[in-house]
């Protein structure tokens, strides 16, 4: 398998940005870390070995950046300040690392991605793909919660608003261009029942009727009891999810 490291120069965040991108051709892939996590963390932690048989047949190209989290989300402070941030790198994944990765890919800048994500990387590919359903096919979401709300409690502004799917596809339109655009995509959101998945059951079951309201189809699944917030069942969730949202 070729494996690929570079990076560049973000004009939103103003600094170089770390990427990986993992394979030679087929459907790009999108990797979103969890929380604070960095572009090396979908190799770190063994996540490879799921992908790799996909990999190494050419079906997909998986690209791995860093998060943001500790900036933005996941850490105190002046909360407008903290989602300006959060949104600086949303324009860096949608204004500068779609367009390169895409070149990478296919040698122009118009390719679609497959989004992915875990924890609190299962908020951020979830609301890229809903945000920006021209750029991306499919998203697969595991053990996530899917409103702001958890990061910042009692404030609210249009961005806090922008970055929370469960608030802003409930006040959609059923008519909206962009519902059409998620009834032919391929959405798949998972959840387990055991330790730790209180609120990401919760924020599971919530999207699972706002798309339900919205006629659009979606693969959400609630794992049993046994099934904790852990990459041991991430792992078993990946390996099962991965080929139904590729093929």
């Amino acid at each position: 398998m070729n494996i690929y490291y570079d990076k560049f120069y973000s004009r939103n965040l103003g600094r170089d940005m770390e990427y990986k991108v993992y394979g030679d051709g087929g459907t790009p892939v999108l990797v979103i870390p969890c929380q604070g996590g960095r572009f090396y963390e979908f190799e770190d932690m063994k996540m490879l070995d799921v992908y790799a048989p996909y990999i190494e047949r050419g079906d997909v190209q998986v690209f791995t950046i860093d998060s943001l989290d500790y900036e933005t989300l996941a850490c105190d402070g002046d909360c407008r300040a903290r989602i300006c941030r959060h949104e600086s790198w949303i324009k860096y994944i949608v204004e500068e690392a779609l367009p390169v990765f895409s070149h990478i890919n296919c040698g122009d800048y118009g390719a679609k991605f497959i989004v992915t994500g875990i924890s609190l990387g299962a908020l951020h590919a979830v609301n890229l793909y809903f945000r920006f359903p021209e750029r991306f096919t499919g998203v697969m979401g595991l053990s996530g919660i899917y409103s702001t709300d958890y990061h910042f409690g009692d404030y609210h502004d249009e961005l806090t608003y922008a970055n929370s799917p469960l608030q802003y596809l409930a006040n959609m339109p059923h008519d909206h261009p962009y519902a059409d655009m998620y009834r032919n995509g391929k959405i798949i959101i998972c959840v387990g029942q055991g330790a730790w998945e209180n609120e990401t059951l919760r924020d599971t079951r919530a999207i699972a009727e706002v798309l339900k309201k919205l006629d659009v189809p979606a693969w959400v699944d609630i794992w049993g009891g046994d099934v904790k917030h852990d990459w041991e069942w991430w792992f078993v969730q990946a390996a099962y999810f991965l080929p139904k949202l590729i093929y």
